[in-house]
């Protein structure tokens, strides 16, 4: 693992003030964020009969996705109020951190994280995957990434940014503004071959859309992190001048998004 890749991976999942400010309203989180296409499951060899861990399931999005292919699926999430929203949907949720969790006897075929990846300790995950994977079972991190808009419409979006939070532009994790998905994939990989305790990973990547009026893209950027931590005030003007930038672009936006998936083979 490189010193620069250890270094971002460790920062980030060090933040633990900003990796729990989702269950501050987990309700909104559940209606905002989007799920993930069936395509991520059928790719990884979902269906009955496949256990699978879901580490990081907030309020069970990815949950959804592989119980409906037909998995029998835990959850393991830190925060107790977003494991209440996934155990209202019938899902099983454990609380705790992947770091710390016991495993007890039980072993899985597969061991996901959707849009959780990045708050697992970097050194440890990838062996703590290992150890309560079947042989011949997957690790299996994937993220949603929104496509960059036009031109023109991006310049729109991004000026309540300059003016209101020019911090957030080049965020890592910005709901409004980037999110190509280029970094977290190759220090994925490059942290899955350095752990030794995978084969070699591959890269999976689903294209989808979504239509979103001015209300429910605000409602989804109010459940990222790095907004979330902004003043209360702060984050109240951003948003509204977000909202008020997409009515004069008609109402609405389509937001292509592509799902990365990175895999890994159990040695």
């Amino acid at each position: 693992m490189s010193a620069e890749v250890e270094r971002s991976g460790a920062a980030l999942h060090a933040q633990q003030r900003r990796a729990r400010s989702f269950g501050s309203d987990a309700e909104l989180y559940d209606r905002a964020r989007p799920g993930y296409p069936a395509a991520v499951a059928e790719g990884l060899g979902a269906g009955p009969g496949i256990r699978v861990l879901d580490v990081g399931a907030g309020t069970g999005k990815a949950s959804e996705t592989f119980r409906a292919a037909g998995c029998s699926v835990l959850g393991l999430e830190p925060d107790e109020r977003m494991a209440a929203v996934a155990r209202r949907k019938g899902l099983g949720v454990e609380i705790g951190t992947f770091e710390t969790w016991e495993a007890g006897d039980r072993s899985f075929d597969l061991v996901i994280a959707g849009q959780a990846w990045h708050w697992v300790d970097p050194r440890e995950g990838p062996a703590r995957a290992w150890a309560v994977l079947e042989a011949g079972g997957r690790l299996a991190p994937f993220w949603n990434y929104r496509r960059q808009f036009d031109p023109e419409i991006d310049q729109v979006l991004r000026a309540p940014y300059r003016r209101l939070a020019p911090a957030l532009l080049d965020g890592s994790i910005t709901g409004g503004v980037s999110g190509n998905g280029g970094r977290t994939t190759r220090e994925t990989l490059e942290q899955l071959r350095a752990s030794r305790y995978f084969a070699e990973p591959e890269v999976q990547r689903h294209g989808w859309s979504q239509r979103y009026d001015a209300a429910q893209w605000c409602a989804l950027l109010d459940t990222f992190s790095d907004h979330r931590l902004l003043e209360p005030a702060q984050r109240a003007a951003l948003i509204a001048a977000v909202g008020e930038a997409i009515e004069r672009l008609g109402g609405e936006l389509v937001v292509d998004y592509k799902t990365v998936v990175v895999s890994a083979t159990r040695r």
